[in-house]
């Protein structure tokens, strides 16, 4: 089912993060998922599309020819507040790269965005003993959100990497949390930058939860460390490469099932 919110404000989080909020009536009757890596897939059309800022994809599929049709991409629920109608979403922002992220920068309070979903599949567990979260800017949000369901002292270690100090945003949790940020040096090390993070550090006693997504280099390299020499098993771990270096959404999309069976093949 589509669904369409208009913006209410837009924030600035750091230099490559953007905070959307969503509201109106185009949002009533919307029901999120109590997971913290709920998430939805926005519709944003194309300049000179031939129909209004309220469209249904699909009948744009069926109506219109392939260079109208909106570009279509997923983000995490940052918050849902039912009660107020309220529906927040962070983007992250390469400049003029990429279309989702151009958008948030420019848009403003009236404008619509069109999305289907929402879905969802991690929520910390509550039963583990302690909490393993790493990724980078584009798992912030699924982050952010996970931190906040973990039980009170429970341990949670976060290794996040970023572009830079001013890239770092406050996280909180009830949880005993560890964080730490690593920042990116534009060298060829970057892409072990997180597994080196991981493989160093002391594992709490006790089954842990783990969720590792982003980049799908560092991802793979994480993957393997847990799988292989940390013991974790595939039902202890959500795991996800969100996307890849050198290439564009689509043809990161166009790679993306190959590249995850091989993944998969890492640790048969």
């Amino acid at each position: 089912m589509a669904w369409h919110g208009q913006v209410e404000t837009r924030e600035w989080l750091t230099p490559g993060l953007v905070r959307i909020v969503l509201g109106g009536p185009g949002l009533t009757g919307l029901v999120v998922p109590d997971d913290t890596d709920t998430y939805v897939n926005v519709a944003i059309p194309p300049a000179g599309a031939p129909y209004g800022p309220v469209f249904e994809p699909k009948a744009v599929r069926d109506e219109h020819p392939e260079e109208y049709l909106p570009v279509r991409r997923r983000y995490t629920v940052r918050s849902w507040d039912a009660r107020s109608g309220l529906l927040t979403l962070d983007f992250v922002v390469h400049g003029d790269e990429g279309v989702a992220g151009p958008w948030a920068a420019g848009t403003a309070p009236g404008d619509t965005l069109v999305f289907e979903g929402p879905g969802s599949g991690y929520r910390p567990d509550p039963g583990a003993d302690w909490h393993l979260m790493v990724g980078d800017e584009s798992a912030l949000p699924a982050i952010a959100a996970s931190l906040e369901a973990v039980p009170a002292g429970r341990p949670v270690v976060v290794r996040l990497v970023c572009d830079g100090p001013e890239h770092e945003i406050p996280l909180s949790s009830a949880g005993d949390l560890d964080v730490r940020w690593l920042h990116r040096t534009g060298s060829a090390d970057d892409v072990d930058a997180l597994a080196d993070a991981v493989s160093d550090v002391e594992f709490p006693p006790g089954r842990v939860h783990a969720f590792v997504h982003g980049e799908a280099e560092e991802i793979r390299r994480v993957r393997r460390h847990l799988l292989t020499e940390r013991g974790l098993t595939r039902a202890d771990m959500s795991c996800s490469p969100y996307w890849r270096r050198t290439m564009t959404d689509e043809a990161w999309r166009s790679v993306k099932r190959d590249f995850v069976a091989a993944m998969e093949a890492d640790v048969a």
